[in-house]
């Protein structure tokens, strides 16, 4: 008979080895064509994190040359 009040495993702590846990979600509109591409990519929610990051860090570089 299973346990009524679920597994217990699942009901230890998340622990992450990352700098700053991934607590926060955004959602993005994108289209068909961009959707098929981006389900291509292998772990594809680390690849929009990566760009993202990029991206973020390119608009800090630019927004110190005109300072």
């Amino acid at each position: 008979m299973p346990n009524p009040k679920g597994n217990p495993e699942s009901l230890k702590p998340f622990t992450t080895d990352r700098d700053e846990p991934l607590v926060k979600q955004i959602n993005v509109r994108v289209s068909t064509s961009m959707y098929v591409k981006l389900k291509s990519v292998d772990n594809y929610p680390e690849f929009v994190r990566q760009a993202i990051a990029k991206a973020l860090s390119e608009l800090e570089d630019s927004d110190d040359d005109f300072t």
